[in-house]
């Protein structure tokens, strides 16, 4: 049980909800989904969830051997599902450019981008691209992944007559960054580097990747929508790296945090449920739409950083 769950929402469902009864009824037959992260926590069972309502899902994992032991395990569950195992390393933009390159050969539509993999409050490092490694991952990776498929993602909106949709995965700590949100001038310095903050700064650029990209589509008349989410607090391995939070996924886990199930829910919400339709630039927790801090609603700051990131990725 968790104690720190809300009650329901509008749109029916609460934050102890799970992925499987915020999607119950839904056909996701002819869509297919890119999920990163999808080897573990909440990528798993979005996978497994989205996998049950008959979508064709793609797992972007970084550890292809952990991402065939799940997709094994999901068709031993679901025999009917139909997923493939990619190689995506998002702190690497070269994995990420191959990982484009090759989902775009293969002449497979994209209905639904997922970008939810992350890495959590480690100690300051680098990423390959020298990219402090939290940013890197978190954000500029999915922003240079999203970019490269966003093509394929017009033809296939515009073949199927199907709405598209962009969920990013967010985090409340998008509350918790830097006092001037984005350091920009400051991304590799480890000297000012807070691993807190650096990782509600990645998060709270997913939010304004997220409304950006929305602006985006709607001002080109494209049917994509983009949106970002908090998950909730969950008790997954995203916080090893971080003593007292690890203690307490341990010690009380079980009683004030979300378990997988519904920590996946409102993503799966996002991707799927008719009632998001038409929803664009928007973010939601416990499946339900809510507002993000004034940072991450201020669209200066979101034209600001897509510029920023566009510069980095080329």
């Amino acid at each position: 049980m968790c104690l720190f769950c809300r009650g329901k929402g509008a749109s029916g469902f609460s934050s102890s909800s799970t992925a499987e009864e915020v999607t119950q009824g839904i056909d996701g037959s002819g869509l297919t989904a890119i999920v990163t992260g999808a080897s573990s926590g909440i990528g798993t069972e979005t996978t497994r969830v989205l996998a049950l309502r008959c979508v064709h899902v793609v797992m972007a994992v970084r550890n292809v051997s952990a991402g065939r032991d799940v997709k094994e395990a999901i068709i031993k569950e679901i025999p009917t599902a139909k997923l493939d195992v990619m190689e995506l390393e998002l702190s690497s933009f070269s994995s990420v450019r191959n990982f484009a390159s090759d989902f775009n050969a293969s002449g497979l539509p994209l209905n639904i981008l997922i970008n939810n993999a992350g890495v959590a409050t480690g100690p300051f490092k680098l990423s390959k691209d020298n990219m402090e490694l939290q940013f890197a991952t978190n954000h500029l990776g999915h922003f240079l992944l999203t970019n490269l498929l966003l093509d394929t993602m017009k033809k296939t909106a515009r073949e199927s007559g199907k709405e598209g949709r962009i969920v990013n995965v967010s985090s409340d700590g998008h509350r918790f960054s830097y006092r001037e949100g984005i350091r920009f001038d400051n991304i590799n310095d480890p000297s000012r580097y807070g691993k807190v903050a650096a990782y509600g700064q990645s998060k709270l650029a997913n939010v304004l990747h997220a409304n950006e990209l929305a602006r985006r589509l709607k001002e080109e008349g494209v049917n994509i929508t983009a949106n970002s989410l908090h998950p909730g607090a969950i008790a997954t391995n995203l916080y090893r790296h971080n003593a007292f939070a690890k203690w307490v996924v341990n010690t009380l886990g079980r009683f004030v945090l979300k378990n997988i199930q519904q920590g996946a829910a409102t993503t799966c919400y996002v991707a799927l449920h008719p009632q998001v339709k038409g929803v664009s630039g928007e973010y939601f927790v416990a499946s339900t739409l809510s507002k993000a801090s004034s940072q991450g609603r201020d669209m200066d700051l979101a034209k600001k950083l897509w510029d920023f990131s566009l510069n980095l990725t080329r």
